[in-house]
């Protein structure tokens, strides 16, 4: 990930001076395959949550595995690019686990930020939340946007020659 964020472990070492400065942190993640409009409204409102934001994106592998053959649309070289690119994101990592609990145990943010598919009993991490006294906050506008409805829209419209 040269140039556009951090490995794991190097955004540990930043993060615990980050902290050390008083400086309270979020993490956000999430694939971020076509960035739309719901992806700022959650990102922008995670960062109200604190002072810093860190977005940890899904892999290409690991998107495979969760959206199916032909995900990521977009490389994740090129969603992390345009993930820093928003001026609510602080660093970006990237996480190919199967869920956000290692990266949770590493970074060790204040916040983690998701999206309002989710309900603070819903949050997969929830248990790994609890246990490191991390809070979990319910970000963005009610989930009305997404990736795949936003393709299968556009292939649609193409379909009928638009």
């Amino acid at each position: 990930m040269a140039g556009i964020g951090l490995e794991r472990d190097a955004l540990v070492r930043e993060l615990a001076e980050t902290r050390a400065n008083g400086r309270r942190i979020v993490l956000a993640n999430g694939c971020f395959d076509v960035l739309h409009v719901g992806h700022v409204r959650y990102l922008e409102a995670a960062k109200a949550c604190g002072d810093w934001l860190v977005v940890a994106l899904n892999t290409d592998a690991s998107v495979r595995g969760l959206k199916g053959p032909g995900r990521p649309h977009v490389p994740l070289e090129e969603r992390a690019e345009l993930v820093l690119a928003l001026g609510c994101v602080d660093r970006v990592v990237a996480f190919d686990e199967p869920d956000l609990e290692p990266t949770l145990r590493a970074l060790r943010p204040h916040v983690h930020a998701k999206g309002t598919d989710y309900t603070a009993d819903t949050v997969p991490e929830r248990e790994v939340d609890r246990e490191l006294g991390i809070e979990i906050a319910i970000c963005g506008d009610i989930k009305t946007h997404s990736s795949t409805e936003l393709l299968a829209r556009r292939v649609a419209a193409h379909a009928e020659g638009g």
